[in-house]
């Protein structure tokens, strides 16, 4: 059976390559981040890059942060209030907000439109982007709770804050709904009109914990 050019030529090739040593990767030496690896550092960053997203950015300890969500959950005016599945108790504990705690059960457009805010945790952050990442764990609920109620807290710990893409991806699991989020959803028209709440919440407002001073709440606008 006659061979055609193309089978001839990789023939040749494979010939050629016979004896030839086994190839080795070479060292690339790519950065894994741009940041410097301090925590003070990492966290400020990701505060910078939230509040550029126009998200509302709050630093608290734990203690402080019951009251924190208090506040913010008046300042906003929510009278009622989504927790998630596996929300720490102590988060809502000082709200007077009636709370909806979500079960596996469908959720409802009414119960979903009548849901003044949702309250949840993260997988992690990231720094470089001023990036949030949740994925339907503990604390952070289906994608429906996050994305239909007019305003999201987000309680952030320190040690999940992480300074780059290339450190999150590997504490992220890829077989699970990943929603990563920079600030309220947005949208812009043709003459750069822009507008908030069209795909998700209006107001987003990142609670960052862990050590340094409390910043208040500023008024909405």
């Amino acid at each position: 059976m006659s061979q055609n050019s193309r089978e001839r030529i990789l023939d040749r090739i494979r010939h050629a390559l016979a004896d030839a040593p086994a190839s080795q990767e070479p060292a690339r030496g790519y950065l894994t981040a741009h940041t410097p690896d301090d925590p003070a550092t990492v966290l400020d960053l990701l505060h910078e890059n939230l509040a550029d997203y126009r998200a509302i950015v709050h630093r608290a300890t734990e203690a402080e942060l019951p009251s924190l969500v208090t506040e913010l959950l008046d300042r906003h005016g929510a009278r009622t209030v989504a927790v998630p599945p596996g929300l720490p108790a102590i988060w809502l504990s000082e709200t007077t907000a009636e709370q909806r705690h979500d079960t596996d059960t469908a959720l409802t457009p009414y119960d979903l439109d009548t849901t003044d805010a949702v309250v949840t945790g993260c997988a992690l952050a990231i720094a470089e982007t001023g990036t949030i990442v949740l994925d339907a764990g503990p604390g952070q609920g289906r994608r429906a709770l996050t994305l239909v109620p007019d305003l999201h807290i987000c309680v952030v710990r320190a040690d999940q804050v992480v300074a780059s893409v290339p450190q999150a991806l590997p504490r992220l699991d890829p077989a699970r709904p990943q929603t990563w989020i920079s600030g309220p959803s947005a949208t812009s028209d043709i003459e750069l009109d822009r507008v908030e709440g069209v795909h998700g919440p209006r107001r987003l407002d990142v609670v960052i914990v862990g050590p340094g001073r409390r910043t208040r709440p500023r008024a909405f606008s």
